[in-house]
């Protein structure tokens, strides 16, 4: 279900509703002007984050003639749009809810399928790098901002056993179930990701006190196709500065793939 189409300028935003796995994901899509096909690309957000995290990345896009899907992930925040409580959420069911949207968004007229790309930050570039590993030749690429492929090892080592866990842990203003941190054990993440063989843009600070900025670098050895950009004094949440480092980065990526696709027709013409 659409609805509450606003036009602002020469872009148009569109709240919309994803149902799944009798859940509801809460979205906005932002798309440039004119009827043809265009590049998109999906924001998932970080821990205990909102789709507001990425206004400024959308805005920046569709001057560009890039597509934007940002959406509140079901449980992700205690101030999320989407349903489903935060004791409900775990790392496994946000990847459901970015498949969702991913599908939801591939069948969108306006969307070229050829150019579709993820773009998380913490949490959702752990959960947008388990997707791609299954999106394999529908997905065209990923940027990761500090992506957090830490969760997995940080909660094993605070609940070594299963029967450590409680029912509920208060972890950063944010209430997590039991079932956040079963999901983890067994998950062995590095196994999970490096499968996906297109363009991989990884940006990480070197002063995350958060994520240590090795695990990015250890999943950048095993894309076959990354790069990873090094923030010097930059932590887990980047300064003004670097934010608009990170746009850049990310339309030279885009660029990048983009060009190469089709004919050579103007990107939304």
């Amino acid at each position: 279900m659409e609805s509450t189409e606003i036009k602002r300028g020469k872009t148009t935003e569109k709240e919309i509703q994803i149902c799944h796995h009798g859940r509801e994901v809460y979205g906005i899509a932002t798309m440039p002007a004119g009827s043809g096909r265009v590049p998109m690309v999906i924001f998932s957000h970080g821990y205990n984050g909102t789709l507001d995290n990425f206004k400024r990345y959308v805005d920046f896009l569709a001057e560009l003639g890039i597509g934007t899907v940002r959406y509140d992930f079901c449980g992700g925040a205690v101030c999320s749009k989407s349903s489903m409580a935060t004791t409900d959420m775990t790392v496994l069911t946000e990847k459901q809810d970015l498949e969702a949207v991913f599908d939801t968004v591939a069948g969108w007229e306006r969307t070229d399928t050829d150019r579709l790309f993820l773009f998380g930050e913490s949490q959702g570039g752990l959960v947008s790098a388990l997707a791609a590993d299954g999106l394999e030749e529908r997905l065209r690429g990923l940027a990761l901002l500090y992506p957090a492929l830490c969760i997995e090892e940080h909660w094993m080592e605070r609940f070594q056993k299963e029967e450590d866990i409680p029912e509920k842990v208060d972890f950063m203003g944010m209430l997590l179930g039991r079932k956040f941190f079963t999901s983890l054990r067994g998950l062995d993440t590095f196994s999970h990701i490096g499968r996906f063989r297109g363009p991989v843009l990884i940006m990480h600070g070197d002063k995350d006190e958060m994520v240590p900025l090795s695990y990015s670098e250890r999943a950048a050895e095993l894309y076959p196709d990354a790069s990873l950009k090094v923030f010097p004094q930059e932590g887990h949440g980047f300064t003004e500065k670097a934010e608009k480092q990170v746009m850049e980065m990310l339309w030279e990526m885009l660029a990048g793939c983009i060009m190469p696709v089709g004919n050579g027709s103007e990107v939304g013409k």
